[in-house]
């Protein structure tokens, strides 16, 4: 078996660490100086490697083996969320490349643009797959200073530059690693997690309409308070999802907005970012369903109410082939210290797993820390990880 070389991992971690370095953690969000260059760095270590590194037109880092024979492609992200973690992404673009020295011949490695959605949602991994059009990037900005997304792709150099697509046929499997971003893996003391289905995210915005009035002269009996009636959808929605829920559903009320929002005005208008996540379609149809009717209920009370969808993504299952393949790698690196389970965040995999068979792995978060600068991996588990994920990928291409 190949042999990782853990000095090398932990250095080009902690290097790719120093761009865009916060605190602990980074700021490198996607098209900022500090990710440019971090892209530019990570192509110059996949030539260094011996691959064809290039960036493509929507800033994917791609490294191809050159000649023939059987090809695996691994991949994540270089872009970081906002004041985030040095994790986060990063661990899996070290990992593939790791995998593509250690083993000397036809790891593909792939970094795409965007994960963390800075600009719209999965753009490189859905350009690579072919499921993002010229217009809709063309329509794309950036969620924070509205920069729109051709500016940026200029910016950057590539405007007019071509993108990369997948070559039906060319690769065997795609590998994905990732630090858990939640604690299941450090509380069951165990080591790797082999991903058996990415979850469903299904978005929505509820807005309620009441009557702005003043909130000194407005008799309770007769108010509209907007506010109100959100809170107490919201409560309602906690009280009726457990029932309809499965084992690992999450929900979550991201953002609330009142207005005006000042403090002796009844609102007359509020609005709430809503989102649920699970890998079972009739449980993500059960809670649509119950929240269309909690909504409608709502809404024949003193303020009227509507539901939007904001995004209603797939699950995705990972290949139980190469599922097996990584947990036997976790058995012979960590005999009965990994656990089957599901990822409840999503992944560049995802779309992945729409043109070839697909995997992920997991290695454990210190505190269930993730998406904030404290997040951290103990160079141990970091290290174990990458040989377990060198072992896979291997194995695969062997065949």
């Amino acid at each position: 078996m190949a042999q990782i070389d853990s000095d090398r991992v932990l250095a080009d971690l902690r290097h790719l660490a120093t761009f865009g370095a916060y605190k602990t953690g980074v700021h490198r969000p996607t098209f900022s100086e500090e990710d440019i260059a971090a892209r530019r760095w990570f192509r110059g270590r996949l030539a260094e490697a011996g691959l064809e590194a290039e960036i493509d037109g929507i800033g994917n880092v791609y490294g191809r083996t050159p000649g023939g024979g059987p090809k695996v492609l691994t991949g994540s992200h270089l872009e970081s969320q906002n004041h985030a973690g040095w994790l986060d992404g990063a661990l899996g673009m070290v990992y593939g490349l790791e995998a593509a020295r250690a083993i000397g011949g036809g790891v593909e490695v792939a970094a795409f643009c965007d994960e963390e959605g800075h600009f719209g949602s999965f753009i490189g991994s859905r350009s690579f797959t072919g499921l993002l059009e010229e217009e809709e990037i063309d329509r794309l900005a950036n969620r924070y200073d509205a920069t729109p997304l051709r500016d940026a792709l200029a910016r950057a150099g590539l405007a007019g530059v071509e993108r990369r697509r997948v070559e039906p046929g060319r690769h065997r499997a795609f590998f994905e690693a990732h630090i858990e971003q939640g604690d299941t893996l450090e509380s069951g003391e165990l080591k790797i997690g082999v991903v058996s289905a990415i979850v469903a995210i299904w978005q929505y915005r509820i807005v309620a309409l009441g009557e702005q009035n003043h909130a000194g002269t407005t008799s309770m009996a007769r108010r509209r308070d907007a506010g109100l009636a959100i809170t107490r959808l919201l409560g309602e929605i906690d009280r009726r999802f457990p029932g309809l829920a499965g084992p690992r559903t999450v929900w979550t009320t991201g953002r609330i907005t009142l207005e005006p929002g000042a403090p002796s005005i009844i609102p007359g208008r509020a609005e709430c970012l809503f989102q649920f996540r699970d890998a079972d379609p009739a449980v993500l149809d059960r809670l649509d369903g119950e929240l269309r009717r909690l909504v409608a209920e709502g809404g024949r009370g003193r303020c009227e109410m509507t539901l939007d969808v904001m995004g209603q993504s797939r699950p995705a299952k990972m290949d139980e082939r190469l599922q097996e393949v990584l947990a036997t790698a976790a058995e012979r690196r960590a005999p009965g210290r990994w656990l089957v389970m599901p990822s409840g965040a999503g992944h560049d995999a995802q779309y992945l797993a729409r043109v070839m068979p697909a995997a992920m792995m997991f290695v454990p978060s210190i505190g269930g820390i993730s998406h904030h600068w404290t997040e951290n991996t103990s160079d141990e588990d970091i290290v174990l990880g990458a040989q377990v994920y060198c072992d896979a990928v291997e194995a695969v291409l062997k065949g």
